[in-house]
């Protein structure tokens, strides 16, 4: 495995922590800094509003050489999580949350094209399959480690481990990565025009339809698994690392698989494959060993989608490359957003803790759909 990819990898890292870990920690921030619950949970999307601010700004990046973009990033990935572990109120702790969330989408678009470059031939996908599996790691291992730290010391620890992995990216990227030149400037419009072909928006359909079918259940995956299949509350740990282990298995299964045959295949039938999953999770949400079961496959699914066409959308967006990687990271966290009001209607509507299961099936029919078309319009998909 290649050095460069493996430097790239230990920034994703520290983005999945930033991205996922604020989720354990919300009472604890709530509690020491005298904000409610509600208000707390604003410094989730703030840092989702900075990620979808964040990826568009790579249009006034992108005369810099890829090696010191990645720099760049990182160097904000350290700093903007720095500001949030020494924050000393929440409007600071607010502002420093978005500024965190800037490089995200742009770190994944301008890695993907980086990891196209550094692939050996015909390993693209394994290539970004490395690359995001940083973030599959952080939800195995990363996530419970840094709730446990901060359990045991205090919330601000999280974001100093955040802090301290983007360091290590700037270092090893610094160290280990070529120098890659920038990409052709095609100028401002030049960045859109591949949006007027029909590919990039099948592919940004099946991510955001393909990721939304499974982010319905899994947005309420705590009282779906304390309350309806009896799992102990102190169980939950080890649950969320069945989940994290199904998101590393689902990213380097369909990175492989995608080199070999069809991206747009490969993520199709995983994505039509949730249609079979989300209402087996509905029907045996009262069974735990199926349960966690089809957990560990939903998982799987749900990263084995993402990161294919993660690398897929580098070969449909010429002229705009890292804008349309990075429009793949605002297309799931938009979904990730859209899924969770959604499941949640379902469940404020009395049909129960499991319904999201069911709410998610028409979503993974029009994701698969999509890439289905893909499949049949662009052989080279």
């Amino acid at each position: 495995m290649k050095r460069s990819l493996i430097a790239l990898a230990i920034g994703t890292f520290a983005l999945g922590i930033a991205e996922f870990g604020m989720m354990g920690i919300l009472g604890d921030v709530a509690r020491d800094l005298d904000i409610s619950i509600v208000n707390a949970g604003h410094l989730i999307s703030a840092y989702s509003l900075g990620v979808a601010v964040g990826a568009p700004l790579l249009i006034l990046l992108r005369k810099l050489p890829l090696r010191k973009l990645m720099l760049l990033l990182s160097a904000v990935i350290f700093l903007g999580n720095l500001a949030a572990a020494l924050s000393p109120s929440y409007l600071f702790l607010l502002s420093a949350r978005f500024i965190a969330g800037l490089p995200h989408g742009a770190y994944f678009g301008a890695g993907a094209i980086v990891c196209s470059r550094l692939a050996d031939k015909g390993h693209g996908a394994q290539a970004v399959a490395v690359m995001i599996g940083g973030m599959t790691v952080a939800n195995l291992a990363g996530v419970p480690l840094a709730t446990m730290l901060c359990n045991l010391i205090s919330w601000r620890m999280l974001f100093a481990g955040v802090s301290l992995f983007g360091l290590l990216a700037y270092i090893f990227i610094r160290i280990w990565m070529p120098r890659l030149e920038a990409l052709p400037d095609t100028g401002v419009k030049g960045q859109f025009r591949f949006l007027r072909s029909l590919a990039p928006w099948l592919i940004y359909a099946g991510v955001f339809f393909g990721q939304a079918s499974v982010y319905c259940w899994l947005s309420y995956i705590d009282p779906f698994m304390t309350e309806v299949t009896g799992i102990s509350a102190s169980s939950m740990t080890w649950v969320m690392m069945l989940v994290g282990a199904g998101m590393v298995f689902g990213n380097a299964m369909a990175g492989k698989l995608a080199d070999k045959y069809r991206t747009s295949v490969v993520t199709g039938a995983l994505a039509a494959s949730m249609i079979i999953v989300l209402p087996a999770l509905y029907f045996c949400a009262s069974m735990k060993v199926p349960t966690l079961i089809l957990t560990f496959l939903a998982t799987a699914g749900l990263f084995g989608i993402g990161g294919p066409l993660q690398y897929l959308i580098v070969r449909f967006a010429k002229g705009g490359e890292m804008l349309g990687g990075a429009g793949i990271q605002i297309a799931f966290n938009v979904s990730n957003a859209m899924s969770a009001v959604i499941g949640g209607l379902a469940i404020h509507h009395g049909l129960g803790l499991a319904s999201p299961a069911l709410v998610g099936i028409p979503f993974a029919l029009i994701g698969a759909t999509a890439l289905f078309i893909l499949a049949r319009r662009y052989p080279s998909s």
